[in-house]
């Protein structure tokens, strides 16, 4: 008698109409509601796909988007941030000057250096130097050497930590630096490391050391600890004695992941960071109390962001934070403000390439406005649903002109880079895709500099030379059911 009822495992001939009455009226209210409540300040891709599931399972849907359907971190932490926001502004004179060299860079690279300061707090300084670290294993091992060095104190925030014959080094350094008066402050995320080979034993050891450590966003309700599980701190910042930082795409732990699967297959990541010196120290380590004050209450007064002050070039950067801390998705704007601005040259790299329409907009409308854009994805990935959405892409990119570099297997590409003309780099912690722009608290810096520019070209040829030419006539040839399931997992993108 009621089709549209939802209610089909059910005994509706047993059940008296009226009853059959008020659960119809009740899912058609549910609807409604969902039309009305779903799209308030969301895009309409994740608008959609979620109305999408609850249309689809009406109870079930509703429930799932009650537990991970706001991007928003609780209301306390974002006050928290906003706080850090008012500190590190404080900190920054109103019009920090740029210097001469700056200026003889196109006006883009001014306006791009306003919208990440309005965005994030952040402004652009002068005075860094950089150094490019390409191997997982020695980046960990130069950090280790930094932290033995420390008299200070050590800022240590990562997405997965974990303890094994590579990472050791590294975090023995960290209890080392405790013992002998370094004030120490570990922040890990506690879903990203949770699970993996070696962190019960980071656990046992951080807790028998004594030193200060915390789970970032940690989900422990017995504790009373609780937020949308999937709202991630996936930052990657070592800071040591204010005078040294590192930050970038990879984890602190050996570049196989420890996993019986990884290793069986014979993966193992590929990343990117970089070690900086200057006042982009100050920045980086900026962030990195904003974020242990957001877990521990504790504002480190003695170790707050100093004053900012101009410092001369010519190796510009600045330093910018992202994710549901912050009312814009900063990270976003920026690609699509930098993209939209390149003159002639687009080099990215992601691992998990899943853009918003106004990203897949700004890259094809580059590619076909006459500029090379090139994209390096990884052939192979441990995600499955964000690699065959990935894949759905490809088609509609080669079309427009840009040229799809895949890293070639077992390597896992996951080095994070946008590059611009031979102006700009930006390198960090940040995907392109949804996670990345509005779930995922991110960390990204922008460096304004030729030579730097030239030394990232360096890397662009080694990746280039590891990978394979996206054939696109070979590429559309793939069968029907690969198509099908890259586009189901396509539809799901707006809820990863």
């Amino acid at each position: 008698m009621y089709p549209w009822i939802p209610f089909d495992l059910l005994p509706a001939d047993t059940l008296p109409e009226w009853i059959l009455i008020i659960l119809a009226v009740l899912d058609l209210l549910l609807k409604i509601l969902a039309l009305g409540w779903i799209p308030h300040q969301r895009r309409p891709s994740v608008a959609l796909a979620w109305l999408l599931a609850i249309f689809l399972m009406p109870y079930a849907g509703l429930l799932l988007f009650v537990v991970i359907g706001s991007t928003r971190l609780p209301r306390k932490r974002m006050a928290k941030q906003a706080r850090m926001n008012h500190v590190i502004q404080e900190n920054t004179p109103e019009r920090l000057p740029l210097g001469p060299e700056l200026a003889e860079y196109p006006e883009w690279v001014r306006t791009t250096a306003e919208l990440n300061q309005n965005l994030g707090a952040l402004p652009m300084v002068g005075g860094n130097d950089f150094e490019i670290l390409t191997d997982n294993h020695d980046s960990m091992a130069r950090m280790a050497r930094d932290v033995d060095r420390a008299t200070d104190y050590v800022h240590f925030e990562f997405y997965i930590v974990a303890v094994d014959q590579v990472s050791r080094e590294l975090l023995d350094a960290l209890i080392r630096a405790h013992e002998r008066g370094v004030r120490v402050r570990i922040l890990i995320d506690h879903v990203g490391s949770l699970g993996y080979p070696g962190y019960a034993e980071l656990v046992r050891q951080f807790n028998r050391s004594g030193v200060p450590w915390r789970r970032m966003l940690p989900i422990r309700p017995w504790r009373g600890e609780w937020q949308r599980p999937d709202l991630r701190n996936h930052r990657k910042i070592l800071v040591v004695d204010g005078q040294v930082a590192y930050t970038g795409s990879q984890n602190i732990i050996h570049r196989s992941y420890n996993k019986k699967k990884n290793l069986r297959k014979g993966l193992e990541w590929k990343d990117l960071m970089v070690r900086g010196t200057g006042s982009v120290v100050t920045e980086l380590n900026a962030v990195f109390v904003s974020d242990w004050y957001s877990e521990t209450d504790d504002l480190l007064l003695d170790e707050t962001p100093a004053a900012l002050e101009h410092t001369a070039g010519p190796m510009y950067a600045q330093v910018v934070p992202s994710g549901p801390g912050f009312e814009t998705e900063n990270n976003l704007r920026l690609f699509n403000h930098l993209i939209y601005n390149a003159n002639h040259r687009v080099v990215i790299s992601s691992p998990y390439f899943v853009p918003d329409e106004s990203l897949l907009h700004a890259i094809t409308t580059e590619a076909q406005a006459g500029a090379r854009v090139q994209l390096f994805v990884g052939e192979t990935s441990d995600q499955f649903l964000a690699q065959h959405a990935q894949n759905s892409y490809y088609s509609e990119l080669a079309r427009a002109g840009v040229e799809i570099y895949r890293y070639s297997s077992p390597t896992v590409l996951h080095a994070k880079f946008v590059l611009v003309d031979d102006i700009v780099s930006v390198i960090g912690s940040s995907n392109m895709d949804e996670r990345s722009f509005a779930l995922d608290l991110e960390v990204s810096v922008l460096i304004v500099d030729e030579s730097f520019r030239t030394r990232m070209e360096d890397v662009v040829e080694q990746f280039r030379a590891n990978s394979t030419l996206l054939d696109l006539d070979a590429w559309e040839k793939r069968s029907l059911g690969r198509k099908f399931v890259e586009n189901v997992c396509r539809l799901t993108s707006g809820l990863l």
